[in-house]
């Protein structure tokens, strides 16, 4: 649902609120230059049954805007969801450590899209629109010292799928694809950006 072009028109003036407790998403929309506020979405992120990793991230991505946006209508809300994908099973954040080796010992030498999804939400002006960005990893064949060695010093285990390729996840990869490069990061900034001037914001005054 898109807004008059009315209300749009005073979308740049409203508060601007990430709601995400990611530091990497908070440093990804601090590039822009914009005052921001950060608010916990506090959304159950635990997929439906036969939920497919692309629809779990979109659903999250929403559902984070959206509660936000309850509290705080006369904002626009950023929301967005990270899920990797692994043959069509969804990999969300591992938690702690065993689970971060389980899930890079099954990625070694695979193939893996993490799907990111970004939602953009303002009550206010009827504003709700959302988009996704795929990233194809290709992970190297990894050995288990190699993987001990990079979380004890990475521990990653607040990244989905244990890959924090801003760090030193990046020397776990041979190859990445993608049309929107900071997805991988957590925040797909260029869709970001779409869906914020679509929704009346002004990033270059």
């Amino acid at each position: 649902m898109t807004a008059s072009a009315t209300s749009l028109a005073t979308a740049s003036n409203r508060p601007l609120i990430l709601g995400s407790t990611s530091v990497y998403r908070k440093g990804l929309l601090a590039r822009l230059g914009l005052p921001f506020d950060v608010v916990s979405p506090e959304v159950n992120e635990a997929p439906l049954t036969g939920e497919r990793p692309r629809e779990l991230a979109v659903r999250l991505a929403v559902a984070k805007a959206m509660a936000v946006a309850k509290s705080h209508p006369e904002a626009v809300v950023i929301g967005s969801d990270q899920v990797a994908d692994l043959n069509g099973e969804p990999l969300g954040k591992p938690g702690n450590h065993d689970r971060a080796v389980a899930q890079l010992t099954r990625m070694s030498g695979q193939s893996v899209v993490f799907q990111t999804a970004v939602a953009v939400v303002c009550q206010a002006t009827g504003f709700s629109g959302v988009e996704l960005a795929q990233v194809s990893v290709q992970f190297r064949r990894l050995g288990q010292n190699e993987i001990e060695t990079y979380l004890r010093r990475e521990q990653p285990y607040d990244c989905a799928g244990s890959a924090k390729s801003e760090g030193l996840g990046i020397a776990l990869l041979d190859r990445i694809d993608s049309d929107d490069p900071t997805a991988l990061v957590g925040l797909p900034m260029i869709r970001t950006c779409g869906l914020l001037r679509q929704a009346g914001m002004v990033l270059l005054a």
